[in-house]
C-alpha cells in the first residue's frame, strides 16, 4: 500500500487537472482584491489564473499567511484512500475540516464514498455543490432544511438521531418527503458527547425512526474520538470497548428486524482523523457492500494533517503498512518587532492561525523574508494576541526585523476556517516555495 499510495501522491489532483492552473471556483470570484487577505497588493484586479501563471514566490505574498503544500495534500488523499481499500471500509470524508469544495472533490475523485458534514448549513452547501452522498453526522432539526429536504432530490442524505425527541421534532417537516430521509440510530456512552447513553436507549430511538413516516432507519453511527484525547493503551482501550458497543447495537436492530429495504446500504459508521484504524480492525468485518451493509470512516482532518495534535495522534504510526501522513498547512509570519533580548513579536495571531489545539512551533526561516528557506530550532512561540505571536529565542539565532518565519500548525479544522482563500504552494518544505494553485473555502 505504501509503494501505491506514493506513486499516487505523484499525480496532479485531479481537480487541478479540471481547473488547472487554479483549483478554486473562479467562475464566482471576480478579479483579485483586498477581499482575500492572503492576495498580495499587486495582484490586486488581476485574474487568479493569470497571477498564479506567472509563477509569484512567497516573497511575492503577504504576511500572515497559511499556505497549503500540493504534495502533501496529494500524499494524504491518496494515502487514506489506498489505506480503506486495502482494510475494505467506505470513505466519506468530513468536510467540515476544509470545507472546501475543490478539496471535497479531490476526495471525491480519489475514491471516497460520499461526504460527512457536521451541520444543516454545511449539508446544504454540499448538496448545492452537486454531492450524491452526503452524511450529516448530527442531527438536523431546522426545519427549513428539513423541508427543503423532503423535496425531490437525486442525491441520498443521511442523518442522525439520539433521541426519541429528536425523532419527534423531525417528523412534521418530513411527513409526505418525496422520498424517505435516512437516519442513523448515534450511539454515545457516558461522558461522551451525543448519542443515546445506553444500546437499549438507541433501540428505542431506532423503533421511533421505524414508526415515523419520511424517515427511515439506516444504520448506526457513533464518534469514538469523544472518549478519548491521545494514543495510550488505556485511551485505546477505551476506544475499542466502544466500537463493540457500536457494532453490538447494529446487530441487536439486525436480529430484530427493525432495519426496512435501504437503498444503497445500511450504513456502520465511526472514525475521525485520531483513531480510524480502530474503526477498521473492530468493524470491518461488518463491511458487505453486496449483502446490503457498508462501513463507513469519516476521518476528515488527515486530509491536511498538522504539525501537533494530529501528528502526535495519527494511527499511521501504528500502522505497519501505511504511508505517511504530512502536514499541509503551514503558517508564515514576518517578524515585525524585537523590543527586547530574546524577544520577537510576529504578524500573525490568533485571526490567522489555529492555537485550540497547542501553539504554533518554529520551524524554519527566511532571512529578510527573501533567501532560501532554512530550518530554525530554539526559537518558540509562547503566546498569541489577535493580531501578534510572541516568539522567544536564545541570541544565538538574531532573529531580526523582517525576517519570515515558517510555523507548524496544529488542528487543521480551525486553520481553514480564518482563510477564505488560500495559496498552494507547490512544496512548504522547498528552499523557495512556488505558488501554483489557489484554494477557496465556503464559511459561512
Amino acid at each position: 500500500m505504501l509503494e501505491r499510495a506514493h506513486a499516487d501522491a505523484q499525480q496532479p489532483l485531479r481537480t487541478v487537472q479540471r481547473r488547472s492552473p487554479v483549483v478554486l471556483d473562479a467562475h464566482d470570484l471576480g478579479p483579485l482584491d483586498a477581499r482575500f487577505k492572503a492576495v498580495p497588493v499587486g495582484a490586486w484586479g488581476r485574474d487568479a489564473a493569470e497571477f498564479t501563471a506567472t509563477r509569484p514566490g512567497l516573497a511575492d505574498l503577504p504576511t500572515p499567511l497559511v499556505t497549503l503544500d500540493a504534495r502533501a495534500l496529494a500524499t494524504n488523499v491518496a494515502t487514506l484512500r489506498a489505506w480503506a481499500r486495502d482494510v475494505g471500509v467506505d470513505l466519506a470524508p468530513h468536510g467540515k475540516t476544509t470545507m472546501a469544495p475543490a478539496v471535497w472533490r479531490a476526495q471525491l475523485d480519489a475514491g471516497a464514498l460520499g461526504l460527512t458534514v457536521a451541520t444543516g448549513w454545511q449539508l446544504t452547501v454540499a448538496l448545492r455543490e452537486g454531492l450524491d452522498w452526503v452524511m450529516a453526522a448530527y442531527p438536523v432539526l431546522d426545519p427549513g432544511v428539513l423541508r427543503w429536504l423532503a423535496q425531490p432530490r437525486t442525491s441520498r442524505v443521511l442523518v442522525w438521531a439520539d433521541d426519541v425527541a429528536t425523532v419527534a421534532a423531525m417528523a412534521p417537516h418530513v411527513r409526505g418527503a418525496a422520498q424517505p430521509l435516512d437516519v442513523l440510530v448515534e450511539l454515545g456512552g457516558l461522558g461522551g458527547r451525543t448519542g443515546a447513553r445506553s444500546t437499549a436507549a438507541a433501540v428505542e430511538v431506532a423503533r421511533a425512526v421505524r414508526a415515523t413516516p419520511g424517515l427511515r432507519l439506516a444504520g448506526v453511527a457513533g464518534y469514538e474520538g469523544a472518549f478519548a484525547h491521545d494514543a495510550s493503551p488505556a485511551s485505546l482501550t477505551v476506544v475499542r470497548t466502544y466500537l463493540h458497543d457500536l457494532a453490538g447495537l447494529h446487530r441487536r436492530l439486525l436480529a430484530e428486524d427493525l432495519y426496512p429495504p435501504v437503498p444503497g446500504g445500511v450504513v456502520v459508521t465511526a472514525g475521525g482523523s485520531a483513531y480510524f484504524d480502530a474503526v477498521a480492525d473492530v468493524l470491518a468485518g461488518l463491511h458487505d457492500p453486496a449483502g446490503g451493509v457498508r462501513v463507513v470512516v469519516r476521518a476528515g482532518a488527515y486530509v491536511a494533517h498538522d504539525d501537533g495534535f494530529y501528528r502526535g495522534i495519527t494511527p499511521v504510526d501504528r500502522l505497519d503498512d501505511a504511508g505517511p501522513l504530512r502536514a499541509a498547512a503551514h503558517g508564515w509570519a514576518r517578524v515585525v518587532s524585537r523590543p527586547e533580548p530574546g524577544l520577537a513579536l510576529a504578524d500573525a495571531g490568533k485571526r490567522d492561525l489555529p492555537f485550540d489545539e497547542g501553539l504554533p512551533e518554529v520551524q524554519a526561516v527566511r532571512r529578510g523574508g527573501h533567501a532560501d528557506t532554512t530550518p530554525l530550532e530554539g526559537a518558540e512561540v509562547t503566546a498569541l494576541n489577535d493580531q501578534h505571536a510572541f516568539v522567544r529565542f536564545p541570541p544565538e539565532l538574531d532573529l531580526r526585523v523582517g525576517d519570515v518565519l515558517r510555523l507548524g500548525l496544529s488542528h487543521p479544522c480551525t486553520t481553514f476556517d480564518k482563510w477564505g482563500l488560500l495559496p498552494v504552494v507547490d512544496d512548504a518544505l522547498a528552499p523557495q516555495p512556488v505558488l501554483v494553485d489557489w484554494v477557496r473555502t465556503v464559511f459561512g
